[in-house]
């Protein structure tokens, strides 16, 4: 049989892994915005929460927590730096040891699906109250419940977003940093309304965090009602800590931007996470502060799910302009809260498929749509939970605050422990500390890394006795998912271990793919895969090109925090799936009587991964398989904007070719490149040229007058024509 692929001396298929992912990078603005768009999601309702568990002093915890975050924000800085090969579950199974990590990522999994509920169920609550204000307002007498039609259009995001991610149609930076432009013009008149209003009106500020001062609620104390422990300062302090401190949620997806953060990616980091933390200072404490300030002590709880709205209803001028503001604000807390529920199945996407790689859980998860190539049983999974969550909960902010911050408190803490760990068993040089580092002869001692992590677990080890149902519920969920990490290890390990059936490979890792670790000549064909149930158009290339070089691509797309960006393992990237998707190319291959090589790289974006291999590997043609749901033509685009984001490929000529399944192919041409003209648009030029040759002479050519035309065209697009001559362009297309 002829030689089906490029083989090592053992005889074994050769198949060259990135270590490095390939990425478009972004500015440090931009991954702010990223960033912000999960994390300011939680000015929208965690005043109303904090105010309702300690009474008025509530602004000056959020106040300390946003300040704390900042100290926490450095320990995700530092992890970012040095856990290049990502992933929550690595880092705390290499500082601490398995069973540690797979209940870091139980606690984890509890934030993320209660992330997606209570950010739901609070632009429901907002939309409930703006109903409401404008039925009052117009005299209607009709009021809609808030909790049950929070719960109703949280269960309608969640299914758009799952519809959304099931189709593999996940939201851009581009879109992050248009929701928190619109969100910093809400920010900012709101602040300077509310600077405007106290200045007229007057205010008052919440009175100080002492024991004194501080009115717990029924269900803020838990465990400790009826004892003596909350007369503590301390005891007080860290009760009061512990329930606001949902609001640094979020903080976990800064380490998802780290990889797509342009260099100098640490310095660049450290520019996001002081923006991230100005921003969410201002918006968030100022929010709790101008509430207790404006909004008066008898109206306030009535405003305590939709805090933000309350606000706007009690500023200063007429009763329509106030209402107008209102549906502003209603309408940016939509989009970013809405956001956040797509961040957090993105985010627990990520995570489960990182432990189902590790094989913690079944490679069954893993497998993808058949039609969009997408992990959707781990989607319908998380998804299922928070829509159960929503249910349980019945649309109530609070309850579902309670419980989310078990979650993220215990989260941030194990984070913290297992760096601080890792500061004694990998004492290697870091790019980056956590700054107050004594050292001691040959010793140093992470001083301030130590004080963060014992606030943290201060701080979760409050929150037990404190939030009866969110510990039982917390624990609860923890331990099961546990329970149930163990049994699927032990049994994922025996399947795989029982496993003959795929064939072997050899791994060549690469720090950064290049002709010479693919062994390929120049105008190779690059076929991308990802479902080993399509691949007809890997078939038909190795049918009909017999003289170029055929390299088949997959990426292996890196979502979620800490997913890494450099030196990841071999288990990390080629998977079980991606030996059985390989295993079928093997065989595609074999039945043609064609070598081909096998590359695997890690990336966030597809069509990113597509356009750098192709100028890398110096390929000419991309041949691509149909997709489900993007048109070829959207294809086409997607790699062409990858492809211009490069530098250097105005020089490259590379051919896309798109094989649909009905048996039509569609081309198209990356970066700058000729036309491709009709007969007609040839006789046109032609014409042209013949009246310009008759008034001018030889010495003008048909170039000439393509040149002059685009110059013309291009003048005119900057002047009022310019309408006009769109829609002719336009008509143009539909010819």
């Amino acid at each position: 049989m002829t030689t089906s692929t490029v083989q090592s001396s053992s005889g074994r298929v050769q198949v060259v892994l990135a270590t490095t992912v390939l990425l478009s990078f972004i500015s440090f603005w931009r991954a702010a915005a990223i960033v912000l768009a999960d994390l300011g999601s939680t000015a929208y309702y965690v005043g109303g929460i904090s105010e309702q568990a300690v009474g008025k002093s509530a602004p000056w915890f959020i106040l300390g927590v946003m300040l704390f975050s900042y100290a926490v924000r450095s320990v995700y800085i530092e992890s970012s730096a040095m856990f290049v090969r990502g992933g929550v579950y690595r880092v705390v199974k290499e500082a601490m040891g398995g069973t540690m990590a797979k209940l870091s990522v139980s606690a984890l999994l509890f934030d993320y699906v209660l992330t997606g509920p209570i950010s739901g169920v609070s632009a429901g609550q907002y939309i409930a109250g703006l109903l409401n204000d404008v039925f009052a307002r117009f005299g209607v007498h009709v009021t809609v419940p808030y909790n049950g039609t929070a719960a109703f259009f949280a269960i309608l995001i969640t299914v758009y977003f799952w519809w959304r991610n099931t189709r593999g149609l996940h939201e851009s930076s581009d879109d992050a940093l248009k929701i928190m432009q619109i969100t910093t013009v809400m920010v900012v008149v709101l602040v300077a309304w509310c600077v405007l209003t106290l200045l007229v009106r007057g205010g008052q500020l919440p009175p100080a965090p002492l024991p004194r001062n501080l009115q717990f609620s029924s269900d803020a104390l838990g465990w400790l009602k009826g004892t003596r422990w909350p007369a503590f300062t301390a005891i007080a302090l860290f009760v009061g800590f512990g329930h606001s401190i949902l609001a640094m949620s979020g903080e976990e997806s800064l380490a998802q931007v780290y990889r797509e953060i342009e260099q100098p990616k640490v310095k660049n980091l450290e520019r996001t996470g002081l923006v991230i933390f100005l921003y969410s200072l201002i918006f968030t404490s100022l929010v709790s502060f101008f509430a207790v300030a404006l909004i008066p002590d008898g109206v306030r709880p009535k405003f305590y799910d939709n805090l933000i709205s309350g606000l706007a209803m009690n500023l200063l001028g007429p009763v329509w302009l106030r209402l107008v503001f209102q549906a502003f604000v209603v309408l940016v807390g939509f989009l970013i809260l809405a956001g956040a529920v797509n961040t957090a199945i993105v985010g627990s996407g990520g995570v489960l498929s990182r432990v189902s790689e590790d094989g913690v859980l079944p490679a069954w998860f893993r497998h993808p749509h058949r039609r969009f190539g997408t992990n959707y049983r781990i989607i319908n999974l998380i998804v299922v939970l928070q829509l159960i969550t929503i249910v349980l909960s019945r649309g109530n902010v609070f309850l579902l605050g309670e419980a989310y911050a078990f979650g993220v408190v215990w989260s941030f803490a194990f984070k913290a422990l297992a760096v601080l760990v890792l500061r004694f068993t990998e004492p290697v040089p870091r790019e980056w500390k956590v700054p107050l580092n004594l050292r001691i002869g040959g010793l140093e001692l992470p001083v301030g890394l130590a004080l963060i992590t014992i606030v943290l677990f201060g701080a979760a080890t409050i929150n037990l006795f404190t939030k009866q149902i969110a510990t039982v519920s917390g624990v609860g969920f923890t331990l099961v998912l546990y329970g149930a990490f163990v049994i699927s290890e032990r049994a994922t390990a025996r399947r795989r271990a029982a496993h003959v059936d795929l064939d072997q490979f050899q791994i060549v890792s690469a720090p950064e793919i290049s002709q010479e670790d693919v062994a390929v000549q120049p105008g190779n064909v690059l076929v991308p895969v990802r479902d080993y149930n399509t691949l007809a158009h890997l078939a038909t290339v190795l049918r009909e090109i017999h003289k170029r070089d055929v390299v088949v691509l997959t990426a292996r797309i890196m979502k979620g925090p800490d997913a890494g960006s450099r030196d990841f393992e071999r288990e990390e990237l080629f998977t079980d799936y991606e030996q059985r998707l390989f295993t079928k190319v093997v065989s595609v291959a074999e039945r043609e009587g064609r070598p081909v090589r096998l590359v695997i790289v890690p990336s966030a974006d597809p069509y990113s991964a597509i356009a750098q291999t192709v100028f890398r590997l110096s390929s000419s043609e991309i041949a691509m398989g149909e997709s489900a749901n993007v048109p070829a033509r959207e294809q086409a685009r997607l790699v062409g904007e990858a492809w211009d984001k490069i530098p250097g490929t105005r020089s490259r000529h590379v051919r896309l070719v798109v094989y649909n399944t009905d048996g039509r192919r569609e081309s198209f041409y990356l970066g700058v490149h000729a036309p491709e003209l009709t007969e007609t648009d040839l006789a046109l030029i032609h014409e042209l040229w013949l009246d310009a040759y008759r008034c001018i002479g030889p010495q003008v050519h048909h170039r000439d007058i393509v040149a002059a035309a685009l110059r013309e065209l291009a003048g005119a697009l900057s002047t009022e024509q310019r309408q006009d001559i769109l829609a002719r362009l336009q008509e143009q297309t539909r010819q």
